[in-house]
């Protein structure tokens, strides 16, 4: 692709690798068109959707006159393919923070699993973890966690259009998961394990399709400097 294709508006399929942050991903790519592409110094480009550090996989990044599809690209389904741990939480609901508490698990089998996916079908309401960028009174949410301080979050409703239990190896769960904008697959995994009259935790991440969008079409991100080609 030349400069005047950037310019005028491309939608890129990056896999992004585990602990990159998204902005990262995003200013490697920009770095490297501007520097091969000699592009203008305002040359726009920008993700549709944030992917956490300890989370892999999908991010589509948009260029120059299609920064303006970004919020439309956002609002598209996700599909995220992971590890829930039974029987531990962590208060930023993953791997960022240590086990806080424990639970029981025997009582846990793979009927009770099948039976509680059941429960997070369609509109549910949910509450964001206190590890994450929603601002509350101005500050982020993860800065107040930081902080030890206690802040009351309000639920959202989000939608869970599809929620499948891939493998039962307890105590760890593979599942799969398709939903709407804004929902925290991390906040899920916390409510999976409260609904089971246990703890869980999210281990493992992977954001696999937006919209029609499918990983399976991304480029490592770290090979998207060779792929420019110049002229």
């Amino acid at each position: 692709m030349t400069a005047e294709d950037y310019l005028n508006g491309q939608i890129l399929l990056i896999d992004k690798p585990l602990h990159w942050t998204s902005f990262q991903a995003v200013n490697k790519m920009k770095w490297a068109l501007k520097s091969k592409l000699n592009l203008p110094k305002k040359f726009k480009i920008g993700h549709a959707g944030t992917l956490d550090p300890l989370a892999s996989g999908l991010l589509l990044v948009c260029t120059g006159k299609f920064t303006k599809k970004i919020t439309e690209l956002q609002g598209q389904p996700k599909e995220y393919t992971g590890t829930f741990f039974i029987g531990a939480t962590t208060p930023s609901y993953d791997l960022e923070t240590d086990i806080d508490q424990t639970f029981p698990t025997s009582h846990i089998d793979e009927a009770l699993i099948h039976e509680t996916v059941k429960q997070f079908l369609g509109e549910i309401d949910q509450k964001p973890p206190i590890f994450s960028a929603i601002k509350k009174d101005g500050v982020r949410l993860y800065e107040h966690a930081r902080a030890g301080e206690t802040v009351e979050i309000a639920s959202r409703k989000t939608t869970i259009h599809e929620f499948e239990i891939t493998r039962i190896a307890l105590p760890e769960i593979d599942f799969r998961v398709v939903c709407s904008k804004g929902t925290y697959i991390r906040s899920l995994a916390y409510d999976f394990g409260k609904a089971m009259n246990s703890g869980s935790h999210l281990t493992v991440l992977r954001r696999t399709k937006i919209g029609n969008y499918n990983v399976k079409n991304a480029l490592d991100v770290t090979l998207f400097e060779d792929s420019i080609v110049t002229n």
